[in-house]
């Protein structure tokens, strides 16, 4: 069990980017301690990714997300293949061209590798998230047949350097996706359960449309909008859901720091921003 969050803002967009960074991260806390990570585009630097082992208390004490960015997905691991020790499984992963971050579990992990021809991207990884990226860079745009080379559960989010302003999302069976936008149409927010989304509303002063993802569907998210759908026969026989909360004192730790600067990140006067 995992949890996956993110954000695109357009432009006009009155979200400011490190405080909805910190505020999802500790949102989605409870889902996994052995590690955690951002990605996002940097309009200088480019693709930027940062990691770290243990839970998102302690992501929070260093996460630096820069002001004007407009993109980012999140990732708290609860590992279940591939050991967090090695910076490279942990998430967001890397495959090529694909950085992406990934809630589940894949059966075929090792099978994709050898039908695609490909060893994995950095000396001893093994975890099985890294087949969806492999596949996705093979793929180049073709993300459904990419996705329905997979057996088993997911819920995942990737850029793509080949196709920069832009993040993708998809949900298959097994996990949950959530997203919501605001009603000015100028920002997307997603993450794994509804709570995540509640607790944006709350600190961030905004008002979400919020809305499950539906299994076997692909996003295709921009300037704070979803510019795309399509779909994807996804894999039926992943449809068991595990026990969400899998480390308690995690989202408690990181939900009293929130708690800590509520008046910051909800500015000064509290007012709703969008």
């Amino acid at each position: 069990m995992c949890g996956i969050a993110g954000f695109s803002l357009a432009p006009s967009s009155t979200i400011d980017p490190g405080r909805a960074s910190r505020v999802l991260l500790a949102s989605v806390a409870e889902r996994g301690a052995d590690a955690a990570g951002c990605a996002y585009e940097d309009p200088a630097a480019g693709l930027v990714v940062e990691k770290q082992p243990g839970g998102a208390s302690r992501f929070l004490e260093v996460v630096q997300v820069p002001n004007d960015i407009r993109l980012l997905l999140l990732h708290v691991r609860d590992f279940t293949k591939g050991r967090p020790s090695l910076m490279a499984n942990n998430h967001p992963i890397r495959h090529g061209e694909v950085v992406g971050v990934h809630n589940g579990k894949i059966a075929n992990d090792d099978a994709i590798f050898l039908d695609l021809g490909r060893t994995r991207f950095e000396p001893g990884m093994t975890v099985d998230s890294e087949a969806i990226f492999a596949a996705l860079d093979v793929a180049d745009g073709d993300h459904a047949a990419a996705l329905e080379r997979l057996t088993g559960s997911l819920a995942c989010g990737w850029f793509d350097d080949r196709r920069p302003g832009r993040v993708f999302l998809a949900r298959g069976y097994g996990r949950p996706l959530w997203t919501g936008a605001t009603r000015r149409g100028d920002a997307v927010l997603w993450a794994s359960t509804l709570e995540a989304l509640e607790v944006a509303e709350d600190f961030l002063g905004v008002q979400l449309h919020k809305r499950p993802v539906r299994p076997g569907t692909i996003l295709e998210v921009a300037d704070g909008a979803i510019v795309s759908r399509s779909r994807f026969q996804a894999d039926r026989r992943a449809t068991w859901l595990l026990n969400p909360v899998a480390s308690p004192e995690e989202k408690r730790i990181a939900m009293a720091r929130l708690d800590e600067t509520r008046d910051e990140l909800r500015g000064e006067d509290g007012a709703r921003t969008a």
